[in-house]
């Protein structure tokens, strides 16, 4: 072997003899089959565990912060105490929310983001109307604490 510099076109001209077919840019426009389909090469948009890591982390930290003062009742401060994990809980659903969206999942019922299509506004309502029964559940609950 020696050490100059390559022969480049002798390599193209090698591969052409071997390759035919083929051009440097891929292959010729008439020799695509229309049976062929294009297939992506990267691999799925998937949660991996170190953006789940804070998510589940503060989804935790506010849930024992609301249930904790609900369940022992420790004083005056337990409201406040709820409320502020109940606030914590409800951040970390929508960075959970929105780092799913993300990498394409959607809620079930609704259209896959960037298709163009509209919600069905019985979906949205209901979602909305779940969401609201939850919310007003959680302030009763804390609002009791008084």
């Amino acid at each position: 072997m020696e050490a100059g510099p390559r022969d480049t076109e002798h390599e193209q001209r090698d591969a052409v003899e071997v390759a035919p077919g083929l051009s440097p840019d891929g292959p010729e426009e008439q020799d695509v089959l229309a049976d062929e389909v294009e297939v992506e090469l990267r691999p799925p948009r998937r949660l991996r565990i170190w953006q789940l890591a804070p998510i589940v982390g503060l989804a935790a930290l506010g849930s024992l912060m609301f249930a904790f003062p609900l369940a022992f009742g420790t004083g005056d401060g337990g409201a406040v105490v709820a409320m502020l994990g109940l606030l914590i809980c409800g951040c970390a659903a929508g960075w959970g929310v929105m780092a799913a969206r993300r990498v394409g999942h959607t809620w079930p019922g609704l259209p896959e983001r960037g298709s163009g299509r509209r919600p069905d506004w019985r979906v949205v309502a209901l979602y909305a109307g779940v969401a609201a029964v939850l919310v007003a559940l959680a302030v009763w609950r804390v609002a009791r604490l008084r």
